[in-house]
Parts: structure tokens; sequence; C-alpha cells
């Protein structure tokens, strides 16, 4: 049976060291290594460019918890970055859909918990209504969506380390395809921002 869809994207955003990892071997938590990268102005944008045409998030049950303790501490904090309170009231303000087999109900406000597979999730988003579906950094689901051909605009965030190890966002046997490049901006500090959509 074919699900007729309304043509909403699958976005996904990720930030990757310059030798393919997303976080620190032994270390998943460990966000250090992006900040000096995730506050130049070519990132900052290149986020903004990304949830504004959003109207949902999508995010694993640990980018949950992370995301949302953090970003809606920095609406009104002192010296913050325009850019970022606007990110985090729209992260606050939006629909939030949160896959997890543990969580039972959401402590944060706007977010329905989902126990079911990636795909099947992404696929009842796309029948109803709405702006894109932007995935936040969440590793393992953009692995997910990449290994069902169900991400419509790859945004990824290039810094200039090697972490040495840890998960790669793209593994092996991944369905093949091409990709025609959207954007692309360089910044402060070597920071590449690279913006593609699927060929379909």
């Amino acid at each position: 049976m074919t699900q007729q869809t309304t043509g909403r994207r699958v976005v996904t955003n990720m930030s990757i060291s310059l030798d393919g990892h997303y976080a620190r071997p032994g270390d998943p938590r460990d966000m250090g290594w992006v900040m000096p990268y995730a506050v130049t102005d070519v990132a900052r944008d290149h986020l903004t460019s990304l949830w504004k045409p959003a109207t949902t998030a999508l995010l694993g049950r640990v980018n949950a918890e992370g995301f949302l303790g953090f970003w809606p501490t920095v609406i009104g904090m002192e010296g913050a970055d325009p850019r970022d309170e606007g990110f985090a009231q729209w992260l606050v303000d939006t629909d939030k859909v949160v896959l997890s087999s543990t969580l039972g109900e959401a402590p944060w406000e706007r977010t329905t918990i989902v126990d079911k597979p990636t795909a099947e999730v992404v696929a009842d988003l796309q029948a109803t209504e709405g702006g894109d579906i932007l995935v936040l950094s969440s590793g393992s689901v953009i692995k997910a969506l990449l290994a069902a051909d169900k991400v419509d605009r790859l945004a990824l965030t290039i810094f200039p380390v090697f972490l040495g190890g840890g998960p790669r966002l793209f593994d092996d046997g991944l369905p093949g395809g091409q990709w025609a490049l959207a954007s692309e901006a360089a910044g402060e500090h070597g920071t590449l921002t690279l913006v593609y959509d699927r060929v379909r």
C-alpha cells in the first residue's frame, strides 16, 4: 500500500570530525570538542537555516535529554547570541518526537514519546501536514534513516579535528545514491557547513 505524503522533507543535521566521527571514543556525551566550532557564525547561521522551515524536531532519547536540558536555559541568558536564543525558543515551542523504548512519558512540553522503528515514525510524520522534520544530531536516528534511504536533506558541519575513533555517521552497506550540493559555507577555525539534497 502506498502512503500519500504531504511532501514534508526529512532533514538531518550532524556535526562530524574531519576523520568522520560524531563522538569521541568511549564517551558519546562529551561534546567539548564541538564547542569552539559550534559558536562560529557559520555554524550558527547553518543551524538557523535548518530550523526556520521545520515544524517538528525528531530526537533520540539521549540527545533529547541533552538538548532539552540545555537549550531552554539560553532563553533570556545575558549576552546570548540572538541566533542561539532563536533556536532555543523554536525548540521549546515546536512539536518534538522522541524515539525511546525506556521513557514512559515526556518530561518536556509539546513532546511525544514513540517506541517504533525510526523509518515508520518518519513515514507517519510525513503523512501529516507541516514543515520540515528536523533530526537534531541524533546519531542512531540519522543512521537508521540513511539505511532506510529516508533522508531528503543531509546537513553536515565539519570541524577540523581528528577524534581518532568513535562512532561513524556513514557505515558500510548504506544504499547507493546521488546527492546534490544545495549550499556550502566556510567560517572561522576552518569550520565547514555542507547541505546536500537526495537526488531521487
